[in-house]
């Protein structure tokens, strides 16, 4: 823990249902998060087994600033991504840092696969596998609320859970965590549906020891006054990430209509500033947080005749309403926030079942699919198509539905149009679109998210980058977030964590590290990430982007495939020299 040198590691067979606890010195130099919960990954991935195979891992982490300062809020999960076969990476918000802090836990490993539905029990003193077959086929909304009922449990606690869409092993399904954060992105859910893992709860009342306190203490004042008195955060705050969506527009790089085009004729009525003015509730926090930056609206809806009406609270950001707004062609808030909704509760995630549908809506135009054959009716801008069809999707009711489950890339590799298959290194395209950095960021992202490197805002900076540029600017972002994402700090903050602020926080609580120190953190497990995905079968050389995103102009203009293949093979050789031993970008 923080005055050990070693990270504490609960290790889970769901199959055996036995637990066993390591002390990890190996691991400190990791200080946790990424970097920890990458080499766990490392030891525990089966290359030869497909990412349903029992033995498959699932890890999660914390870093040793968790909690403890202001917006180091996250936790790390690391698996074989069921979505692109390589490796998993997603980070998520709410208690879970906090629980796994008080439960005396810096990292989890879970393998193995329960003989019937299962979920976890963790606390400070013992580890329970509990019956979950009641559990089974219930959204992900009432899975909480039946947990929560059941576990009632302290303060410090979390509670992981997938709805339907995990439990088909649709390969981008989520995991749900207190109701409005989410491991979303490359298919965590369906890797707990795999284990018959239906939830986690955790919770603790361990001791959190800092031997300098005053020193401490000290410190997280100044940071604290950094993030909540100067305007660095204060983004955050007022709009949230929402903000972006009439910028973006301006510069023609909103992706709309499956990147038909860059520009929304109804960007102003699903702004952040319309979503602010009419629907905004309240703003939430994760624990340990000052800034609020879940933003929370109410959805009402109609149940029955006679104005029966029922409300619901939605979370909303940015990348939501680019995937199911601009990108579907929809331009009402309520309708965005319905499809949010069902969205949650059948646990899938956002960005990539809004991709997915914009394949599938307009290779249905073009005759490649049926809605028969689907079970819904695919149109740019009707909602209720997108409602059936998020639910044939969830509970694979039609051979195209359990194609669609597979993310669009795989399903335009069945029935056709690949050029208009919005995926990106085996993930669905982020909500920019911007330029060469951003297509290539998201092609080579350790990640495959647009928060790898960053890369839409490469492409915003004065001037024209040269492609030496570009590469050099996403590989030493990649390193950099790395660094941040060990220690399990909030990107949204990272302006606040400079160099200095991270090594006088470190120092405050005993651990001493220079900049040369992070700096070989960050490309040692970069070059162990890229290791991990050439092991699992990605293919650096061979990426290319679909024909539709470089058709459509982007906020620089008409992008070619000669230049971003060029970008490709640049990239390739500046890879040769990091993985080389001693290498370094």
């Amino acid at each position: 823990m923080l005055h050990e040198n070693y990270l504490k590691v609960l290790y889970i067979d769901l199959s055996a249902q036995k637990v066993r606890v390591a002390r990890r010195e190996d691991l400190y130099p990791y200080l946790g998060g990424a970097g920890a919960a990458t080499v766990l990954l490392s030891e525990t991935i089966d290359y030869s087994k497909g990412v349903f195979d029992p033995g498959q891992p699932i890890v999660f982490a914390i870093g040793p600033l968790s909690t403890i300062f202001p917006a180091v809020t996250k936790a790390v999960a690391m698996f074989r991504s069921p979505l692109t076969g390589n490796l998993g990476e997603s980070h998520a918000g709410g208690r879970i840092a906090l629980a796994m802090r008080y439960a005396g836990y810096d990292a989890l490993v879970i393998t193995g696969r329960a003989a019937q539905p299962v979920y976890l029990y963790i606390d400070s003193n013992e580890v329970r596998f509990k019956p979950a077959q009641t559990l089974w086929g219930l959204g992900a909304e009432e899975t909480g609320r039946l947990l929560r009922d059941i576990e009632p449990g302290r303060g410090h606690r979390s509670i992981m859970r997938i709805g339907p869409a995990g439990e088909n092993l649709v390969r981008y399904a989520n995991v749900n965590i207190e109701t409005y954060r989410h491991f979303g992105r490359l298919g965590l859910g369906a890797a707990f549906g795999a284990k018959m893992l239906k939830g986690i709860y955790i919770s603790g009342d361990a001791d959190v020891a800092i031997r300098n306190f005053p020193e401490y203490n000290r410190v997280y004042v100044q940071v604290y006054k950094r993030v909540t008195e100067t305007s660095l955060m204060e983004k955050y705050h007022d709009l949230g990430t929402p903000e972006n969506v009439l910028p973006l527009n301006a510069l023609g790089a909103l992706p709309t209509r499956n990147f038909q085009e860059g520009q929304f004729e109804a960007a102003e009525a699903i702004s952040g500033e319309a979503f602010a003015q009419n629907d905004l509730m309240r703003k939430l926090s994760c624990s340990g947080c000052p800034i609020g930056c879940i933003h929370i609206a109410l959805l009402r809806h109609q149940f029955g005749k006679g104005y029966e009406f029922e409300s619901s609270f939605v979370g909303y950001d940015y990348e939501l309403i680019y995937a199911l707004g601009a990108f579907l062609s929809i331009g009402g808030r309520a309708e965005i926030l319905h499809l949010i909704h069902r969205l949650d509760d059948q646990g899938l995630d956002a960005i990539a079942t809004g991709v997915t549908l914009g394949w599938a809506t307009e290779a249905m135009q073009k005759g490649l699919i049926s809605s028969k054959e689907l079970g819904a009716k695919l149109a740019f801008g009707e909602v209720e198509g997108y409602l059936r069809a998020i639910d044939v999707i969830a509970t694979g009711r039609s051979e195209l539905a359990r194609a669609l489950a597979e993310g669009a890339q795989a399903a335009a590799g069945r029935y056709g149009g690949r050029e208009f298959a919005a995926f990106l290194g085996g993930n669905a395209a982020a909500g920019y679109h911007t330029g060469y950095a951003n297509l290539l960021g998201q092609m080579i992202g350790a990640r495959h998210s647009h928060l790898d490197n960053a890369g839409y805002a490469i492409d915003q900076k004065a001037g024209e980058l040269s492609d030496e540029e570009i590469v050099q600017g996403l590989i030493r972002e990649e390193e950099e977030r790395c660094v941040l994402t060990s220690l399990c700090i909030c990107l949204f903050a990272r302006k606040v964590y400079d160099r200095p602020t991270i090594r006088t926080a470190l120092k405050s609580i005993g651990i001493a590290v220079t900049d040369g120190d992070l700096d070989r953190l960050g490309q040692d497990i970069y070059r162990l990430k890229v290791r991990i995905k050439k092991r699992c079968g990605f293919d650096y050389s061979s990426l290319r982007a679909p024909g539709r995103l470089l058709e459509t102009p982007s906020m620089r203009g008409a992008l070619t495939a000669e230049r971003l293949d060029g970008l490709v093979r640049l990239f390739n050789r500046e890879l040769e020299k990091i993985e080389a031993p001693g290498g370094a970008a």
